[in-house]
C-alpha cells in the first residue's frame, strides 16, 4: 500500500514539475524582434482599418463572428483606436483604446472596458497586449484577463490570436485579421 502511494506521489510530482517548467517556457515578444516587417504602431494603426474575426468557446467551437470598423488616429503622441463592432446576431459595441507610448518599445493601453491598465510590448514584427477586461456575464459582469498576440503580416496586414482566461483556465479564444484600408498612406 505504501509503495503503491509513494509511486502516485512520484508521479504527481513529476506532472507538477513537467507543468512548471512548461509554464516558464512561455514565448516573449522578445522572441520576434529579428522577424520582417517591423511593426510599428503609430504606422499601422493610423487611418481606417477593418477587423474580422471568431470568438470561440473553450473548446475551440465558433460561437460568434464579428466585424469592426477601426478609426485610428494620434494626437501628441498618443494613439486612438475607436473600434465599432458588429456582431453576427446584430448586437453592435463599440471600444475606443488609448495607447500610451512609454519607451523601450512598451505603451500603456486603456480602454473603458479594461480594468486599470494593458502593457504591449513590441518586438520585431509582434505585439503582446496583456489586459484584464470587464464582460457582460449573466446580470453582472466578469473579469477576464486577455493575452493579445498580434503578428504583422504585411505592412498592411496583421492577425491577432487572444487567449482568455479566468482562475488561470482557458475560457475562450478569439482570432482576427485587421486590414488596413487605405495601403498608401
Amino acid at each position: 500500500m505504501f509503495m503503491r502511494f509513494t509511486r502516485h506521489l512520484m508521479l504527481l510530482t513529476s506532472l507538477a514539475l513537467a507543468a512548471l517548467l512548461s509554464a516558464c517556457s512561455n514565448i516573449s515578444v522578445e522572441d520576434y524582434a529579428g522577424e520582417e516587417p517591423t511593426f510599428e504602431p503609430e504606422r499601422f494603426f493610423d487611418g481606417a482599418l477593418v477587423a474580422r474575426g471568431v470568438l470561440k468557446d473553450r473548446g475551440g467551437e465558433v460561437i460568434r463572428r464579428f466585424t469592426a470598423d477601426i478609426n485610428a488616429y494620434w494626437t501628441d503622441g498618443t494613439g486612438i483606436l475607436e473600434e465599432d463592432f458588429v456582431f453576427d446576431d446584430g448586437e453592435e459595441s463599440r471600444r475606443v483604446w488609448t495607447l500610451t507610448p512609454a519607451g523601450d518599445g512598451v505603451y500603456v493601453a486603456t480602454a473603458g472596458d479594461v480594468v486599470g491598465e494593458g502593457r504591449a510590448s513590441v518586438a520585431g514584427n509582434a505585439m503582446f497586449l496583456d489586459y484584464v477586461l470587464r464582460v457582460p456575464y449573466g446580470d453582472g459582469t466578469i473579469d477576464l484577463k486577455i493575452d493579445d498576440r498580434m503578428y504583422l503580416l504585411t505592412p498592411d496586414v496583421l492577425i491577432n490570436e487572444s487567449q482568455m482566461r479566468k482562475f488561470g483556465f482557458r475560457v475562450g479564444e478569439i482570432v482576427l485579421s485587421i486590414e488596413r484600408l487605405d495601403p498608401s498612406a
